[in-house]
């Protein structure tokens, strides 16, 4: 199951269907990013497509020797764009190919406004997300919910998109949901609903074994989007963000302009497809010594723009490890993630709290994981805590994340505990010796992800907690499994699946979120999920 492949498979399918001869390939701002995670612009040139256009835009001039392969959503709005467009014809030939299903409606309007008979293909092709890395899809969606419920909307673009990669991927499953969380049974019963109504397209060659579709909330886990990371695509969405797959440099001191915006591409970069899960520090020694065999051996010389990206990345992520004091913070983050002793929690979270060189943002995010963390505690100290955000001057809205964040994922919500019992003995506290080894302070964290799926791989995973949608259940373990979070998944649940996958024969596991979730993106999920936080 490669989600990569899937979609990058559908957009050469469109171009090769299309024929010889120049192309121009139509689209709107979503299958946009769709295409550009998967493909750079130079491959696409080398299959004859010279000229990138989208449908909505008024300036296009007509040219009647290039043919047309429209990629867009099923919308409304691309309904329309493309009956203008059909009306008066500025390419010789339309290819149209929509990412996800459309009504016959509006298949017969857009063929009654094809007086000049200039299309001569309309397909579906079911890539209407994007594929982050091969085993990672993201739907690119903020504010899913108003409340506890689903922004209308939101339950809508979700299905599609989860229904798009089922179909993909070639997958009818299964499907279970977290029962704490109403969101995650109505899109579980939506997704059943598309199944039943397009069984046709779901009628695939029947596994032994069916595949296992798990429903999942944030809420349930809020924890693991607040903590850094210190893997290499992790730390980057974290400190830079990663949209697409592209970093905005431009606010980096004494940037160069051609590294103003760069690429991160597992496709088309071979040092960040072999490094992008390792650590820290493992990441400054193999570009060192990239960078060594460059210099001595100049016939490589291609490579040194490659080079230049990393050294240019890693070095602004160094900068701001270093101004935010992160590796302090990260040793308190994993604390309070990890252990479970309050009396040293308050000391040292009260501790960083009074250094004027911890952000905002962190300050903010320590007592969003001590409430998170503590919220029963008999003697917890979130009033104190909050009074000297007060003193700090962080912001009113930046204090309402900390209520903001309980009342999304606090023990109320939460279906499942996120330390459990056994927590206290089986993670001990280690020393750090540099960030070479994998196994340090600052990776003590695993998330509840790695759990729920341990127990969903042995059959273990409880009906009671995570039941199945209908009648029927799994007999045997699963095989294929595919997992959603409505608000979000992370790169630290991603590098959980992609170890899964690797150690576990016979288990081919995909994870998909409706965004990739880092702090900045969490706080904004936990504000907008309650309407009293504007």
């Amino acid at each position: 199951m490669n989600v990569t492949l899937a979609v990058k498979q559908y957009i050469s399918k469109m171009i090769e269907s299309s024929g010889p001869g120049m192309k121009v390939l139509l689209m709107d701002k979503e299958t946009t990013s769709i295409v550009s995670v998967v493909y750079t612009q130079s491959e696409i040139l080398q299959k004859e497509v010279y000229l990138f256009e989208r449908i909505d835009s008024q300036s296009r001039d007509s040219m009647k020797h290039l043919k047309a392969i429209c990629f867009l959503r099923p919308t409304k709005e691309n309904v329309q764009h493309l009956i203008q467009e059909l009306r008066r014809p500025k390419y010789s030939v339309y290819f149209i190919y929509f990412s996800n299903v459309i009504s016959k409606s509006e298949i017969k309007v857009l063929a009654e406004a094809d007086e000049q008979e200039v299309v001569a293909e309309v397909q579906e092709f079911y890539g209407d997300f994007i594929a982050v890395n091969p085993h990672l899809f993201s739907l690119n969606l903020q504010g899913v919910a108003r409340g506890r419920s689903w922004e209308p909307s939101m339950l809508s673009r979700c299905t599609q998109g989860l229904t798009s990669v089922l179909l993909a991927l070639k997958k009818c499953p299964m499907i279970r949901y977290q029962l704490s969380s109403d969101m995650s049974k109505r899109l579980a019963e939506s997704v059943k609903q598309i199944i039943t109504k397009e069984y046709e397209l779901f009628d695939f060659r029947k596994t032994e074994v069916p595949p296992l579709l798990l429903i999942l909330d944030r809420s349930d886990d809020a924890i693991t989007p607040l903590l850094n990371q210190w893997t290499y695509q992790a730390m980057v969405h974290e400190l830079l963000g990663l949209n697409n797959n592209r970093i905005d440099l431009s606010r980096v001191p004494g940037i160069s302009k051609d590294l103003k915006e760069v690429v991160l591409s597992a496709e088309n970069d071979e040092f960040y497809a072999n490094n992008l899960y390792l650590n820290f520090g493992e990441i400054g020694t193999n570009i060192n010594d990239m960078k060594a065999f460059v210099d001595n051996y100049p016939q490589f010389k291609k490579m040194s723009g490659t080079v230049s990206k990393h050294v240019t990345v890693v070095g602004e992520l160094s900068r701001l490890v270093s101004e935010r004091k992160l590796m302090e913070v990260s040793e308190v983050e994993q604390e309070l993630a990890c252990q479970n002793d309050h009396s040293n929690a308050q000391q040292v979270v009260r501790r960083l709290l009074q250094n004027p060189r911890i952000s905002e943002l962190d300050a903010v995010r320590l007592v969003m994981l001590y409430a998170l963390r503590y919220e029963r505690h008999s003697s917890s100290i979130l009033p104190s805590l909050m009074e000297e955000l007060n003193r700090r001057g962080v912001s009113e809205r930046h204090r309402r994340m900390v209520q903001a964040v309980v009342e999304y994922g606090g023990k109320r919500i939460r279906g499942s505990d996120l330390i459990t019992p056994t927590d206290a003995v089986s993670i001990t506290k280690q020393f750090f010796k540099g960030l070479k080894g994998v196994e340090n302070v600052y990776t003590q964290h695993q998330p509840l992800l790695h759990d729920t799926l341990d127990q969903l791989i042995k059959g273990r995973l409880k009906d009671s907690q995570f039941p199945y949608l209908g009648a029927s259940s799994l007999r045997d373990r699963p095989q294929d499994i595919m997992l959603f979070i409505i608000g979000g998944a992370t790169y630290e649940e991603a590098l959980t699946v992609y170890n899964l996958n690797r150690n576990t024969p016979g288990v081919r596991i995909v994870l998909g979120g409706s965004t990739i979730q880092n702090t900045k993106r969490c706080q904004t999920t936990t504000l907008s999920t309650h309407s009293s936080f504007p």
